[in-house]
């Protein structure tokens, strides 16, 4: 079943928590495992790593298909920063026409365009007359593997 990527939910950062996890500051090869690499070296607090501005920032959750070739799937959770310029080639959450969408803004034939990140959806053209705002900029996306 077909589902244009909406958005079923906001919810604004909350730095409270202070939670930090453990870090390990090698990288993790995707071949073979160096054992002399596996202790901890310093704790990630995710607030720090995910979040670059919290006033500006909000969690919003993915309901559809649309974007599944960008990574963005059905129940995932973006991080959307909004004091970012919302730029061509940027993953965005537009309100068209009073509906809130995830899409890439893109120029198209010399006009603004949303684009699906699935080729079963149609670009969204921005024609004149067309109610946009771009709401903010995607920077992250949560989901499970």
């Amino acid at each position: 079943m077909r589902r244009i990527a909406r958005i079923t939910g906001i919810y604004a950062l909350d730095g409270r928590t202070g939670e930090r996890v453990p870090l390990v500051q090698s990288f993790v090869p995707a071949g073979f495992p160096s054992p002399a690499d596996d202790y901890v070296e310093k704790d990630l607090d995710l607030n720090e790593y995910l979040v670059g501005n919290p006033a500006a920032t909000f969690f919003v959750r993915v309901a559809g298909d649309s974007m599944i070739d960008a990574g963005i799937h059905h129940g995932d959770i973006l991080i959307v920063d909004r004091s970012l310029d919302a730029e061509p080639g940027r993953v965005v959450i537009a309100v068209v026409e009073g509906e809130m969408l995830v899409k890439r803004l893109r120029r198209l034939r010399g006009r603004l365009a949303l684009l699906s990140e699935n080729e079963n959806y149609p670009p969204v053209e921005i024609r004149e007359g067309v109610e946009l705002a771009v709401w903010g900029v995607v920077t992250y996306v949560i989901h499970p593997l």
